[in-house]
C-alpha cells in the first residue's frame, strides 16, 4: 500500500516536469550554443522526448483503469487562476503523439538538416513548441491552457520562417500566426464567456456544472467562437489556406507541426469540448459540416498539386476534416443521453480518436519520405519525378505503406478506422433529431466521394514519383537511396501502420477506451463504448462503400487528364487565397494611407489628436451619461492663502503662453511647479511634496544646462484660424479637468468603488490607502515600464550587432 501511494505521489507531481523540462532545454541550448558541438546537438537534444516519451508510457496501465491524475499550483487563487494540470485518457493520447513523433522527428532531423543551418535556433524553437503543445494539453485552467495555446503559434511561426531568407518561408509564416492568433482572440472571448457563465475558469467543473449553464443566452456564442478557435488551428474550410503556405518549413517541422502535433490542437479543444456543447444543434451540424466539407475540399484540391508537398498539405486537410466531422457525429450521443440504443453513436468519436493515432503515423512518414525525395533528388515536383523505385527501393516502401494507409486499404491501420469513417456516416442516418432525415444522405455521400479522390491523390504519389521511366535530368544527378539514419524513422512509423491493422485492440483497449471515458465523462461504462476491431466484418455497406471507393479512383486516375479541366472553372482571382491576400494588402494599404494623414511630424497636431480625442470621451461620457454632479455647499471651505496660490499658478500658466524668452518660460515653468508642491504642502502630503520638489528642482536645472545649446525663441507664424482653434480646444480641455476635478469631490451620482480600500489591510497588507495603491497598482504599472525597457533594450542590442556583423561583412568582402 505505501509503495501504491507513493508511486501515485510521483505520478501525480511529475506532470508539471513534463511541460516545464523541454523550456529548460530551450534555454540551455541559448546560452550554452558556442559551447555544445553541432554534430552531437540533436542527439543531446534527443535525451528529453524520448524520456518523456517513457515516463508517460508509465500512466498508460493507471490511466487505462480509469484513473486520472491532477494537481494544482496556485498562481493567483484570488481570481481563480491556477496552474492545474489534468492527465485523462484525451490528454495521454495527444501527450504520447508529441513526445513520441516529437522522438522520430528529431532522429530525422540530425541527418536531414545542413551543419551550416543554425542548428541551435531550430531546436530551441522545437522544444518551445513541445513544452507549449504538452502545455495544452495538460492544462485544466482555460487561461492557462489559452496562454500555451499561442504559445504554439508564435514557436510554429519560428519553426515555418526557419529558413528565413526565404521570401515563401516568411510570407507563410506570418499568414499561419495571423489566422491561427486571430482563432486564439476568438477562442480566448468564448473561454471569458464560460467564465461568466460558471464562474470558474476549470474546464472539469464547467463540465460538472453544464446543465447549470446551458440554457445562458452566452452559451451559443461561446460555442461558435471556441469552434473558431479550433477550426482555425486545425486548418479548416475556409481557414486551412495557412497549411499549404506552411509547408515551406523544413520537412522534419511538417512532420511534426502540420501531422502530428499543432493541427490535432483544435481536434482535442473539440473533443475535450464535446461533453459541454455536445448536446447542442448547433454543434453538431458545424462541427460535422465544416468537418466534411474540408473533407471535401482538401481531398479535391491535393488532385490537382504537382509539388509532393502541397499534396501532403491538402491531404493532411481532408484528413483533420474527416476527424472533425467523424467528433460532430460522435457528439450526437451526448444530446441523446446514455443508453442502450444511444451508445452506438459513440462508435463515430471512437473512430475519431482511432484515425487520429493512424493519421500521424501514416502523414508523419509520408513527410519524411518526401522529405527524402527533396534531399536526395532535389526536387518535389511529380512531373519532373518518375522511376525512383529501382534507386529507391526503401522510400518506395515508406511511400507504399504511407499513401495506401491514408487510402484506406488493407492490411494497414487506415483501412480499419476508414471503415468506421464509413460505418459512422451510414448509423447516423439512422437518427430522427437535429433534421437529419432531410439532408442526411449527403453526409456518407461527400464521405464517399471524398475518399474516391484521398484514393486518387495516393496513387499520384506513388505513381508518378515512383514508377515509370527515370527522367534524364534525375540520372544526371546521381540519385541515390537516403542513409540509414534518415530512414530509420519513417521505418518506425510504417511499422506501427502494420502492426495496429494486426493489433488494433492492444491500442483500443489501454489508449482508446479512457480516452472514450474523458469525452463521455456521464456515460456509466467506457468498455460499451469500446467496439472490437475487426477487420472483417462481412459484407456490409461499408465493404461495398470501399471497393466503390478502389473501382472509381482507379478509372478517375486513368481518365485523370481529361476530366482535370475542371479545375480551370475556378477563377484565380476568387480563391480563398486571392480573397485573403486582398484583404491584406488593402488593410495595409487604408492604413497606410490613415497614418500617413496624421502622422505627419509636427508635434502641435499630435497634441491636438490626443486633446480632443479626450475632450469627446471624457467630457462626452459626462454628457451622455448626465453624470456631472457638483454640489459647493458640502465642499470644505477656501482659505485666502489658497486663493492667493491659485492665482498665482492661474496668471504664471498665462505668462508661459505669451513668453517671448527661453529663460522666462523655464522659470515660470519652475514657479508652475513649486505651487503645485506647496498645495501638496498644504494638503498634509509631504511625500508627494518632496517628489515634486526633487522632481521641479531637476528638470529646471536640465533646463538651464541645455539652455546655452538652445536657439533663440523664435513664434511659429500661424494663421488666425489656428490660433483659434488652438484656443477653443485649450478651453475646452481645461473645462473638461475642472469639470472632472469638481465631480469628484463628493461624487453621488454612481456607487463608490472605494469599498476595496476599506480592508485593504486585509487585501494588500498596507494600513494606508495611499501606499497600498502605490503598493498594488503603481507597482505593476513599473514592472510594464520595466518590460518595456527591457525590450527597447533588446531591440537596440540587435541593432547594434547586426550593424557590427554587416560591417565586418563588408569588410571581409573588400579584402
Amino acid at each position: 500500500m505505501f509503495c501504491y501511494e507513493k508511486r501515485r505521489y510521483w505520478l501525480v507531481t511529475i506532470d508539471f516536469a513534463i511541460i516545464l523540462i523541454p523550456f529548460i532545454m530551450a534555454a540551455l541550448i541559448l546560452l550554452f550554443n558556442k559551447q555544445l558541438r553541432k554534430k552531437y546537438l540533436g542527439w543531446i537534444v534527443l535525451i528529453i522526448p524520448v524520456s518523456l516519451f517513457l515516463i508517460l508510457t508509465t500512466y498508460i496501465p493507471r490511466i487505462a483503469n480509469g484513473e486520472t491524475y491532477t494537481h494544482t499550483y496556485e498562481w493567483i487563487p484570488a481570481f481563480n487562476l491556477n496552474f492545474t494540470t489534468y492527465i485523462d485518457g484525451l490528454s495521454l493520447i495527444l501527450s504520447l503523439l508529441i513526445t513520441g513523433v516529437g522522438s522520430l522527428v528529431i532522429l530525422y532531423s540530425i541527418f536531414y538538416l545542413s551543419m551550416k543551418e543554425s542548428l541551435h535556433h531550430f531546436y530551441c524553437y522545437l522544444l518551445l513548441f513541445m513544452g507549449a503543445m504538452l502545455g495544452v494539453v495538460f492544462s485544466d485552467n482555460l487561461m492557462v491552457l489559452y496562454a500555451f495555446w499561442e504559445l504554439t503559434s508564435v514557436s510554429s511561426f519560428l519553426l515555418i520562417a526557419f529558413w528565413h531568407h526565404r521570401k515563401a518561408s516568411r510570407a507563410g509564416a506570418r499568414k499561419s500566426m495571423t489566422i491561427t492568433v486571430s482563432g486564439g482572440v476568438s477562442m480566448l472571448t468564448g473561454f471569458l464567456m464560460l467564465y461568466v457563465m460558471s464562474g470558474t475558469f476549470s474546464i472539469r467543473e464547467i463540465i460538472a456544472n453544464v446543465e447549470k449553464i446551458s440554457e445562458h443566452s452566452l452559451f451559443i456564442p461561446a460555442l461558435i467562437l471556441i469552434l473558431l478557435g479550433a477550426f482555425t488551428k486545425s486548418a479548416q474550410f475556409p481557414f486551412h489556406i495557412w497549411l499549404p503556405d506552411a509547408m515551406e518549413a523544413p520537412t522534419p517541422v511538417s512532420a511534426y507541426l502540420h501531422s502530428a502535433t499543432m493541427v490535432k490542437a483544435g481536434i482535442y479543444l473539440v473533443a475535450r469540448f464535446t461533453p459541454v456543447f455536445g448536446g447542442e444543434m448547433v454543434w453538431f451540424w458545424t462541427v460535422t459540416g465544416v468537418g466534411l466539407i474540408t473533407l471535401f475540399w482538401g481531398s479535391f484540391n491535393a488532385v490537382r498539386q504537382t509539388d509532393l508537398k502541397a499534396i501532403l498539405a491538402f491531404s493532411t486537410v481532408s484528413q483533420l476534416g474527416l476527424i472533425m466531422s467523424l467528433l460532430g457525429l460522435g457528439s450526437v450521443a451526448v444530446h441523446l443521453g446514455y443508453s442502450a440504443d444511444t451508445v452506438i453513436y459513440t462508435q463515430a468519436t471512437f473512430a475519431a480518436l482511432f484515425h487520429l493515432i493512424n493519421h500521424s503515423t501514416f502523414k508523419g512518414a509520408l513527410f519524411m519520405m518526401v522529405g527524402i525525395v527533396d534531399h536526395e533528388i532535389g526536387t518535389r515536383d511529380i512531373r519532373r519525378l518518375g522511376g525512383l523505385m529501382s534507386i529507391m527501393p526503401f522510400t518506395f516502401t515508406i511511400a507504399v505503406i504511407g499513401s495506401f494507409s491514408m487510402a484506406g486499404l488493407p492490411p494497414f491501420n487506415g483501412f480499419l478506422s476508414k471503415e468506421m469513417f464509413f460505418a459512422a456516416t451510414v448509423k447516423i442516418l439512422q437518427l430522427d433529431v437535429f433534421s437529419i432525415e432531410s439532408t442526411g444522405i449527403l453526409i456518407p455521400l461527400i464521405a464517399w466521394v471524398a475518399s474516391i479522390l484521398t484514393f486518387v491523390y495516393c496513387i499520384i504519389i506513388v505513381n508518378r514519383t515512383f514508377l515509370g521511366k527515370i527522367k534524364p535530368d534525375i540520372q544526371e544527378k546521381n540519385p541515390h537511396e537516403a542513409p540509414l539514419g534518415m530512414l530509420i524513422s519513417p521505418f518506425i512509423l510504417i511499422t506501427l501502420v502494420i502492426a495496429i491493422f494486426f493489433f488494433p485492440n492492444l491500442l483500443g483497449e489501454y489508449i482508446l477506451k479512457p480516452a472514450m471515458a474523458s469525452v463521455y465523462p456521464t456515460f456509466p461504462s467506457a468498455a460499451e463504448m469500446t467496439p472490437h476491431i475487426s477487420a472483417w466484418h462481412g459484407f456490409n455497406i461499408e465493404l461495398l462503400m470501399t471497393i466503390g471507393v478502389i473501382v472509381l479512383g482507379i478509372v478517375l486516375y486513368r481518365l485523370l487528364k481529361y476530366w482535370k479541366k475542371i479545375y480551370r472553372i475556378f477563377p484565380q482571382n476568387w480563391t480563398l487565397n486571392a480573397i485573403y491576400e486582398r484583404v491584406i494588402t488593402t488593410s495595409e494599404n487604408v492604413s497606410e494611407s490613415i497614418t500617413n494623414r496624421y502622422m505627419n511630424g509636427k508635434l502641435t497636431h499630435y497634441f491636438i489628436y490626443i486633446y480632443i480625442s479626450f475632450v469627446v470621451i471624457v467630457a462626452g461620457t459626462f454628457v451622455a451619461l448626465d453624470a456631472f454632479s457638483w454640489n459647493p455647499r458640502l465642499d470644505a471651505p477656501v482659505e485666502t492663502y489658497e486663493l492667493l496660490l491659485v492665482f498665482i499658478m492661474i496668471f504664471t500658466a498665462i505668462g508661459l503662453v505669451f513668453a517671448k524668452s527661453r529663460i522666462t518660460s523655464v522659470l515660470l515653468n519652475g514657479v508652475l511647479g513649486y505651487s503645485v508642491a506647496f498645495f501638496f504642502v498644504i494638503f498634509r502630503a509631504p511625500d508627494l511634496a518632496l517628489t515634486q520638489l526633487v522632481v521641479e528642482s531637476v528638470t529646471t536645472a536640465l533646463f538651464l544646462i541645455c539652455f546655452k545649446h538652445l536657439g533663440a525663441l523664435k513664434p511659429e507664424p500661424s494663421s488666425k484660424r489656428v490660433k483659434v482653434s488652438n484656443g477653443v480646444i485649450s478651453i475646452l480641455v481645461g473645462a473638461t479637468v475642472t469639470l472632472i476635478g469638481l465631480a469628484v469631490v463628493n461624487y453621488e451620482k454612481f456607487e463608490t468603488i472605494s469599498t476595496y480600500f476599506e480592508n485593504s489591510y486585509e487585501l494588500a497588507g498596507g494600513k494606508n490607502i495611499v501606499n497600498t495603491i502605490l503598493g498594488d497598482f503603481r507597482a505593476f504599472d513599473t514592472m510594464l515600464e520595466v518590460v518595456v525597457l527591457f525590450i527597447a533594450g533588446l531591440g537596440v542590442y540587435t541593432l547594434i550587432n547586426l550593424k557590427a556583423a554587416k560591417k565586418e561583412g563588408a569588410d571581409i568582402e573588400n579584402k
